[in-house]
This record gives C-alpha cells, sequence and structure tokens, in this order.
C-alpha cells in the first residue's frame, strides 16, 4: 500500500509531510481532528480532514452493548488508514476498543482532559437533590451501576446521540438529568452546562476518559514521528494502566466497569470498580499502586488490579 502521506521538505530538523485525519463528523469529534490539525500545522505538517460517518453514529435506537460495542465509531476510519485514505485517526480514547486489529497501532495518546463524570440538568444541582424516582439519562453500564450503587431509586433509561443531541433531548424534557463525560463539554465551550462534577470517589471515570488517542497504520513510522511531540508520557502510563484492567475482564461497552488512574509522586494509583446490573447497589472496587515508569509497568499494574476485582467476586 502507497502511504499518502509523503514527506517533501524539512523543517527545524525533522522531516515535514502532508497528512490526512480520518474523523467522524460529530461537532465534538470535529473538534479533537481540528485540535490535532492545528497542532500538526504549528510543526510545519499540511493536513486535511477526512470526516466520516460510523456505524455507531447512525445505530441509535439501541445501547452500544447491544450491537458490537465501542468498536462501531472506529471500524469505518480503520477502514480509510487501510486503504491510504488517511493517514492517522483521531479518537476519544475511551472509545477505542482494547485490542486494536493487526497491522494498526496507537501511536499517540495526548494530554488528558478532565476525566470527570458531569451531572447536568435544568432544575437540580447535583445527583442527592433528585426527586425519588427521577430520571436519568445514559446508555454507559458503568455509569448505570454506579450511579444506582448511590441511588438506587433512580430509573434510568438509554440515552444515544452525539453530544448536541443528547442536551437537546435533555432539554425537551425527556429526562429530569443526564450523565456526561466533564471532557466533552468543556472541550466545545459547553461547561456552563456543568451542574456539578463528580470526583472519582463518587463516580469512578471509564478507562480513558478525557483522553485523546491517535491511531496510525503500523509500520508508519513518518507518522509516528510527526505525532511523538504531541504525547504525553505521564497521561499515556496512566491510560495503558487503565486499559490493561478492561483488557484483563474481558472488557467492552458491554462490561459495567470503571479504571482510572493517577500519579502521587513517582507511584501510579490505579482504581477500579465492577457492578452487576442484576444487582444494584452491588460494586466490587480494588486498588494497588506501583513505581511506573514504562507501559508494560502500567499494563502489569492494570492487570494486578483486575486480578484484585475477580478475587473479589467480578466476572
Amino acid at each position: 500500500m502507497l502511504a499518502s502521506g509523503s514527506p517533501h521538505r524539512l523543517h527545524a530538523g525533522y522531516q515535514v509531510s502532508a497528512f490526512t485525519i480520518a474523523t467522524r463528523e460529530s461537532r465534538l469529534a470535529l473538534w479533537q481532528a481540528e485540535h490535532v490539525k492545528s497542532l500538526l500545522q504549528q510543526r510545519g505538517h499540511q493536513v486535511t480532514l477526512l470526516g466520516m460517518t460510523t456505524q455507531g453514529d447512525q445505530i441509535l435506537d439501541r445501547a452500544l452493548s447491544k450491537v458490537g460495542g465501542k468498536g462501531l465509531f472506529v471500524k469505518e476510519l480503520e477502514v480509510a488508514l487501510e486503504e491510504g485514505r488517511a493517514d492517522l485517526a483521531v479518537h476519544s480514547l475511551k472509545d477505542v476498543p482494547m485490542e486494536l486489529p493487526a497491522g494498526f497501532a496507537l501511536a499517540c495518546v495526548m494530554e488528558r482532559e478532565d476525566p470527570r463524570d458531569a451531572f447536568v440538568s435544568p432544575r437540580f444541582a447535583q445527583l442527592s437533590e433528585l426527586p425519588q424516582g427521577a430520571l436519568v439519562g445514559t446508555s454507559s453500564l458503568r455509569r448505570v451501576v454506579l450511579l444506582l450503587a448511590q441511588r438506587p431509586d433512580l430509573r434510568i433509561e438509554p440515552l444515544r446521540g452525539n453530544l448536541d443531541t443528547r442536551l437537546r433531548k435533555l432539554d425537551e424534557g425527556r429526562y429530569d438529568a443526564i450523565v456526561l463525560a466533564a471532557a466533552g463539554l468543556k472541550r466545545l465551550g459547553l461547561g456552563d452546562r456543568i451542574r456539578h462534577v463528580f470526583e472519582p470517589a463518587q463516580m469512578l471515570p471509564a478507562a480513558g476518559q478525557g483522553a485523546l488517542g491517535i491511531e496510525i497504520r503500523a509500520g508508519r513510522a513518518d507518522v509516528a514521528e510527526a505525532l511523538a511531540p504531541l504525547s504525553n508520557q505521564s497521561t499515556w502510563l496512566c491510560v495503558a494502566a487503565e486499559r490493561a484492567v478492561s483488557r484483563a475482564m474481558g472488557g467492552s461497552c458491554s462490561m459495567p466497569l470503571a479504571a482510572h488512574a493517577r500519579f502521587d509522586g513517582e507511584y501510579l494509583q490505579l482504581e477500579a470498580a465492577w457492578g452487576d446490573p442484576g444487582q444494584p447497589g452491588v460494586l466490587v472496587r480494588a486498588r494497588g499502586a506501583d513505581v511506573v515508569a514504562d507501559l508494560g509497568q502500567a499494563a502489569a499494574l492494570g492487570e494486578q488490579v483486575a486480578a484484585r476485582l475477580r478475587a473479589g467476586g467480578a466476572r
């Protein structure tokens, strides 16, 4: 396959190329792709966007766990990479399957935005203010089990669609509140819609939440080199540990699993939680900490914490 990004000159000591970014066409996905485009252009590269609609964007009447998982958001972008129509794909890392298909690589993880969940409601300031039996919208099984662990009286119904669609459904009065990723709201300048940000102790985030990951075809050293200055090592180590928990648990969006890591000095602190949708209020929690300096050590910590989850009854 001929690479579409052909180096054509030198800039500040490194090769400059023309690249095409494959992206979903939601407003948030386009913001993320434009952000990467701008950073690459600042380094002298020529960059264009290839907007695409994925299966995940088209199937809105069923929960992702019922129709193939979050991989539905990345498959078409991977086809564009494979066919040479694009050189890189920008993803919300929490949407990226734990195992990439053969021939693809995660080449860059960028500095994380706020990884926490946000409570959004036109009438209520936080979860504790919701009346008995209030209706909350989310399609994340992780959020379902964590919400019901705190408020088993709540009614929780699916909420699909892009960020603007979800907010519109809330504003139309279909829900008393919805729970969204704080990062997406902040990136789109919608931070004023956030009534309350859940601390991780209350709502443990999803693996990779708030981080952007850039996928390329394996072997594209030119693209990997261009992306290297955009990477953030501490974020990458955190999400590697989180994703290792999910991978070890067979993780997909059909699993009610949370994992969140943060550095405390040289130690990486990792916490995970698993819930049973059939038994509201039942949560298995596990944590671990270790000195982590590379991706292998991060993955090992994730596997240790996953083993502790299983020992506690998670499955």
